[in-house]
């Protein structure tokens, strides 16, 4: 089974453009959900949604900042499941920003999941794709 899922997506964009997408919390917000993010190692924050209670989520996910190298690599825990005290899986999102070919080759890894998390795993495998898209066209669009 498997146990993280991995993209790989290419902006026109500068490395720049696409940092501020990943690390401000209003523009997450367009293109992911609404959030108290802040760029600092140790910073605890939260991402908000609708329950989906047929995955055991409260639409709540518990996340803290792990890793930062501006530019470069943004690293944080994501954790969800029915409540703060019910968690169901407990991850690792890692974004990766590589200036490319006039643009910026973006990767992901959300590492973490276990063989009981498989339907989860689906479910944001086909939403992270989903949103990178809402991303994009965010971008596209200023």
């Amino acid at each position: 089974m498997k146990t993280e899922i991995k993209h790989k997506w290419f902006y026109n964009q500068s490395v720049e453009v696409i940092w501020e997408y990943l690390t401000k919390a209003e523009l997450i917000e367009k293109w992911l959900m609404p959030n108290d993010f802040e760029p600092i190692v140790g910073h605890e924050f939260k991402f908000t949604t609708n329950p989906v209670p047929g995955l055991a989520l409260d639409g709540i996910f518990y996340c803290k900042v792990l890793e930062i190298t501006p530019l470069k690599k943004l690293v944080y825990s994501w954790k969800g499941g029915s409540s703060k005290n019910k968690v169901t899986f407990d991850t690792i999102v890692e974004w990766t920003l590589e200036s490319k070919d006039n643009g910026t080759e973006l990767r992901l890894v959300h590492s973490g999941f276990k063989e009981e998390n498989g339907s989860i795993l689906t479910a944001m495998f086909d939403g992270w794709d989903k949103n990178i898209q809402k991303m994009f066209n965010h971008i596209k669009s200023e």
